[in-house]
């Protein structure tokens, strides 16, 4: 699996950031067709600040992305039109059709590309998992179904760290440490 991270270009809208690097994943170029060409982890839920930055990047690699559709359920605020270096990209939304964790891109020369938006709030062990994921040209699984196999799994690691915490504080470490000391012949 190839996983490629791109970093933006400074922005006015990057520079509001602390860190202005654009975090995407894309699938490796000629890889077969999957049911997500990679993945984009904004840093807010506002498309007139975060959609510069993307498109910016992806327009030299997929040709001018024209139009970008969203699912409204995960935008509070969806603007009909975001100028982006030189150009203006149509924003539009689909409640039904359109998969709430999913951002379409169309662009005039190359088609359609889907990407996986990961919260901005997720945190950084489970955004890295979701990129890779999402980037996978083997990858089947849509972007929603992504977003539950992470919370799956974090909830597994929750459940995991609680387990170990009340071995912890039951004298678990310390009485496996006392028996391996146990264990091991003293010189004398």
């Amino acid at each position: 699996m190839t996983a490629t991270v791109f970093h933006a270009p400074t922005t006015e809208a990057a520079d509001r950031f602390s860190s202005s690097s654009l975090r995407l994943s894309l699938a490796p170029a000629g890889s077969a067709p999957a049911l997500l060409d990679g993945a984009w982890w904004p840093r807010s839920r506002d498309l007139v600040v975060e959609l510069p930055a993307l498109t910016a990047v992806l327009d030299p690699l997929w040709g001018r992305i024209t139009r970008v559709t969203v699912n409204p359920t995960q935008w509070p605020v969806i603007p009909r039109k975001v100028p982006v270096a030189g150009h203006v990209v149509n924003v539009g939304w689909f409640l039904a059709e359109q998969d709430p964790h999913e951002l379409l891109l169309l662009s005039y020369h190359v088609g359609r590309f889907n990407l996986l938006v990961v919260p901005p709030r997720t945190t950084a062990d489970s955004a890295a998992w979701l990129m890779a994921a999402a980037s996978d040209p083997g990858g089947m699984l849509s972007a929603s179904r992504l977003v539950e196999e992470a919370a799956r799994l974090r909830a597994l690691g929750d459940a995991d760290r609680a387990v170990e915490a009340v071995w912890d504080s039951e004298g678990g470490h310390e009485a496996r440490d006392l028996a391996a000391r146990r264990r091991i012949p003293m010189g004398r």
